[in-house]
């Protein structure tokens, strides 16, 4: 079954409420920054505190900067104020001692990631408690940020880009652009 992106805004804040109303903050974080950088679930995992946050001016970074794993391509992704919201929430709330301690970590340390298993399951958890339609799991979070940017009108070969696809045709395909989609732009032509 083909993953699908979380298509409503309501279903996003139902979800973010979910995580929120637990005091799940690392859950929340992870959620917030998945459907708003498009990372791989990997990448997500990988990052650390300082890739986000400077201790020395204790600040937060205006982008991430890294290597996919995936592709090993160079990624700089803009940090919104979403996620610096999120950021500074999993701080207030699970503050790191040192700045190489993974930001989404398994444990007290900080030192061992979130397995990708065990962040399956707080996504899917959580779609299911909140009435998401379609088939969610991680890969939903990086399919929702170009769902979302596609239904605000971003151009396609961006996305395309962002996604470091070959053809706008898998971008479509990766979208999971449905019939729902085509019948909501021919209701609204009304010309």
């Amino acid at each position: 079954m083909v993953t699908s992106p979380i298509r409503t805004k309501e279903e996003i804040e139902k979800m973010k409420e979910y995580y929120l109303t637990k005091k799940s903050y690392r859950d929340y974080t992870l959620f917030v920054i998945g459907i708003n950088t498009a990372l791989r679930i990997s990448d997500l995992l990988n990052l650390k505190w300082q890739d986000v946050y400077d201790t020395q001016t204790r600040r937060y970074k205006n982008h991430i900067d890294i290597y996919e794993q995936k592709t090993k391509k160079h990624a700089m992704i803009a940090l919104n104020s979403s996620c610096i919201t999120a950021f500074k929430l999993l701080k207030k709330n699970r503050p790191f001692k040192r700045s190489d301690e993974y930001i989404f970590s398994s444990g007290k340390s900080g030192y061992q990631s979130l397995s990708r298993n065990r962040a399956y399951h707080i996504i899917k958890e959580a779609a299911q408690a909140s009435h998401v339609e379609g088939n969610i799991s991680c890969h939903s979070l990086r399919k929702t940020f170009g769902y979302h940017a596609w239904k605000k009108g971003t151009p396609s070969a961006l996305i395309m880009n962002i996604y470091n696809h070959s053809s706008i045709e898998i971008t479509k395909r990766y979208l999971s652009i449905c019939q729902d989609d085509k019948d909501a732009l021919y209701n609204s032509m009304n010309l």
